[in-house]
C-alpha cells in the first residue's frame, strides 16, 4: 500500500489532483479526435503523402510560435491562459463534430481546422508544462507529477483509441469529434475550482525578442539540457513521425481497418503506461540523464523490428515496446530539464522543449510521408529506428559530462 502510495504522491496536492482528474478525462477525448481524425484525413485521400501534409499543417504552428508562448509564459497569468486555449480546442472539436455530422467536410476545412488546432496547441503545451510546477510543492512530487501526467496520457492512449475505433466503424467520425468537445468541461471545470495558485511575479515589459534571446543562450549554455533538446528534437522529426503512417500499416501492410489501428495505439500506449508508472516509482530525479539514452535506444530498436514485421500480434507486441521507449525518452528529457532549469526561465525554456518534440514534428512528418510515397512506408520507419540508434549512441559519449553538470546544479537548487 506505501508503495502505491508513493506512486501517486503528487496526488496529495488539491490542485495537482484536481488537473489530474480533469485532464484525465481530457485526454480520453483527445485521443479520441486524434483517430478518427487520422482515419478521415486517409478515408478521403487515400494517400501517404497527405497524411504527412496534414501532420506539417497541425505541428507547424508549434515551429513558429511555441517560443513565443514560452515568453508569454514567463510574463502572463499561466492559470488563465490554459482555462483560453482549452476553451479555444473545445470551440475546434465542436466545429469539426458539425462539419463532419453535416455531410459538408472537406479537405480544406481540415487542413483550417488543423492549423487552428496547431496554433492553439502552439500556446496550450508550453504554458501547460510551466504550469504543473505551481501545483505541487517538492521537487519529488514534481518528478513523480511529470510522470503521472504521462500515466495519464498513455492511459487515455488506451482507452482512447479503443473506443473511437468502434466508434469511426459503426457510426463514423463526428461522434468521436462530438465527445471530445464535450470532455474538455471537465478540465476546465478542474481549472475554474483551483484555490491559491502562485504566479510568478510578472516580469517588466521588456521585449520579447530580447527575453526569447536570453532563453536560448540559457538552453545553449546549460549542457544537460542543450544534449537534451538536441536528441528530443532528433527524435521527434525522424522516429515521432512513425504516427502519421499508422493508418498505412493498419489497412495496407497489416491487412486491417480502423480497429486494427485502434488496437495499433492502444497497445503503443499501455507501453508508454508502463514505463510511465515505472518511472513515477522512482524516489529521486538524479540517475534521469542515463535513462535518456536507454528509452531512446529501445524506441529505435522497437522502430526497426516494427518496420520488418507483417504479422499483426507480432507489430502489437513490437509497438508496445516503441511506446515504452518513447514515453521513457519523453518522461527523463521532461523531468531533467524542469529540474535543472530557473523558475524564472521556465516558461522559454519549457517552450523550447515542446518546440523540438512537437515543433520539430511538422518537419518529420512531412519528410516521413514523402519518403514513404518514394521508398515504401516500412523503410521510410526504419530509417527513422535506425537514426534514433544513432542518437542514443551519441548522447551515451557525453553522458559523463551531462551526469556531473546535472548533480552540480541538482545539489545547488
Amino acid at each position: 500500500m506505501d508503495k502505491i502510495s508513493h506512486w501517486f504522491r503528487a496526488l496529495r496536492s488539491p490542485n495537482y489532483r484536481l488537473y489530474f482528474i480533469g485532464q484525465g478525462i481530457s485526454l480520453i477525448g483527445s485521443w479520441m479526435q486524434m483517430l478518427a481524425m487520422s482515419w478521415l484525413v486517409y478515408r478521403l485521400t487515400h494517400s501517404s503523402l497527405l497524411l504527412g501534409v496534414f501532420g506539417f499543417t497541425t505541428q507547424i504552428p508549434m515551429f513558429l510560435l511555441g517560443p513565443v508562448a514560452g515568453v508569454l509564459a514567463d510574463r502572463w497569468n499561466r492559470h488563465r491562459m490554459l482555462i483560453t486555449t482549452q476553451a479555444l480546442l473545445m470551440i475546434q472539436a465542436g466545429l469539426l463534430s458539425l462539419l463532419v455530422l453535416g455531410h459538408w467536410i472537406t479537405e480544406w476545412h481540415i487542413v483550417a481546422l488543423g492549423m487552428f488546432l496547431g496554433l492553439v496547441n502552439a500556446f496550450d503545451m508550453p504554458v501547460r508544462h510551466a504550469f504543473v510546477p505551481q501545483l505541487v510543492r517538492t521537487k519529488e512530487e514534481l518528478s513523480n507529477a511529470i510522470a503521472l501526467n504521462s500515466i495519464l496520457f498513455n492511459g487515455a492512449r488506451f482507452v482512447g483509441p479503443s473506443i473511437a475505433g468502434m466508434l469511426v466503424a459503426t457510426v463514423g467520425e463526428g461522434i468521436c469529434f462530438a465527445l471530445n468537445a464535450v470532455s474538455y468541461l471537465a478540465v476546465i471545470g478542474a481549472l475554474l475550482a483551483m484555490r491559491g495558485i502562485l504566479d510568478p511575479p510578472p516580469k517588466p515589459g521588456s521585449k520579447i525578442q530580447g527575453e526569447l534571446r536570453k532563453g536560448l543562450a540559457y538552453a545553449y549554455h546549460c549542457l544537460p539540457i542543450r544534449a537534451t533538446l538536441l536528441l528530443v528534437a532528433l527524435v521527434s522529426f525522424l522516429g515521432m513521425s512513425y504516427q502519421v503512417l499508422l493508418p498505412i500499416f493498419a489497412q495496407e501492410i497489416l491487412k486491417g481497418g480502423p480497429h486494427t489501428l485502434g488496437f495499433l495505439m492502444s497497445a503503443m500506449g499501455a507501453g508508454a503506461m508502463v514505463a510511465a508508472m515505472h518511472l513515477a516509482s522512482r524516489k529521486s530525479v538524479l540517475g534521469l540523464e542515463s535513462i535518456i539514452p536507454q528509452g531512446t535506444l529501445i524506441f529505435g530498436l522497437g522502430l526497426i523490428l516494427f518496420s520488418l514485421s507483417r504479422s499483426l500480434p507480432l507489430s502489437l507486441f513490437l509497438i508496445g515496446f516503441i511506446g515504452f521507449g518513447m514515453m521513457t525518452q519523453m518522461v527523463a528529457s521532461n523531468t531533467l530539464i524542469q529540474t535543472v532549469v530557473d523558475e524564472d526561465k521556465r516558461g522559454r525554456i519549457m517552450s523550447l522543449y515542446t518546440t523540438a518534440f512537437m515543433g520539430i514534428a511538422p518537419f518529420g512528418s512531412l519528410f516521413s510521408g514523402a519518403l514513404a510515397h518514394k521508398i515504401g512506408t516500412p523503410r521510410a520507419v526504419l530509417v527513422g529506428g535506425i537514426s534514433c540508434a544513432i542518437g542514443a549512441l551519441l548522447f551515451l559519449k557525453s553522458l559523463p559530462k551531462i551526469r556531473q553538470w546535472t548533480e552540480s546544479e541538482f545539489h545547488k537548487k
